[in-house]
């Protein structure tokens, strides 16, 4: 199954850590720092917005110096792209878990879905911070559009999978359901983080459902008439 992104290892970027520290206790240190800046940083862009929030706000937040933030990020705009970096991880384990153990994929949709928006649920402010700082930001959507590429390459790969196993149409290339997968899940979740209440399982299963079936009225097969 996928692994929670709050459990995956963070990469160890901190030099200063003294070197006699053994390795697992080093890295250890090292992760906990990571996710002390990473959380005190989404609080923050939570409570302030992108753009208004300083590295200075964000170690104040986390109770670490200043120098320390740089040690691990290289600038405010990478802490959006460790976000996408986490999503990014738990998509990856996703197809790989369904190319090993099938599933049917409809529900697999579904329960991808609801996993991936798990974290932006506990804070729609993130959610829209994150937005405000895709659309204000040149560096940021640079960033941003790396990862998305990574992303639509898995999806991608995905719908072929589901097309070889007869679930999915055919008369549409992989990398168009995978954009249609996309902006349905990623339109459901802006919409939703402007109300910003429980709905949002709710909202996601819905989209999918209809997303599934298709908008249009199945038309009845009309009968032909017996033979003469």
């Amino acid at each position: 199954m996928v692994e929670s992104h709050l459990t995956m290892p963070l990469q160890n970027l901190d030099p200063s850590i003294a070197t006699t520290t053994t390795p697992d206790r080093r890295q250890r240190r090292s992760t906990e720092i990571r996710e002390r800046l990473f959380r005190a940083a989404l609080g923050i862009f939570a409570k302030k917005g992108y753009a208004e929030t300083t590295v200075e706000d964000i170690t104040n937040a986390a109770d670490l110096g200043k120098g320390t933030f740089f040690n691990y990020f290289p600038s405010k705009e990478h802490l959006l792209a460790a976000f996408s970096d986490m999503q990014v991880g738990k998509l990856a384990a996703a197809v790989e878990d369904m190319r090993i153990h099938p599933q049917p994929m409809e529900q697999f949709l579904e329960s991808l879905t609801v996993r991936m928006t798990e974290e932006p649920a506990r804070t729609p402010e993130v959610v829209r911070a994150l937005l405000q700082a895709n659309l204000s930001s040149s560096s940021v959507r640079g960033l941003m559009q790396e990862k998305n590429a990574r992303s639509e390459a898995l999806l991608t790969e995905l719908m072929r999978l589901g097309q070889d196993r007869g679930e999915l149409r055919r008369d549409l290339e992989p990398l168009q359901l995978a954009r249609v997968f996309r902006q349905t899940t990623f339109g459901t979740l802006l919409l939703w983080s402007v109300y910003g209440d429980a709905s949002l399982p709710e909202r996601i299963r819905t989209a999918l459902a209809v997303l599934w079936t298709g908008m249009a009225i199945r038309k009845p097969v009309t009968p032909r008439p017996p033979e003469s």
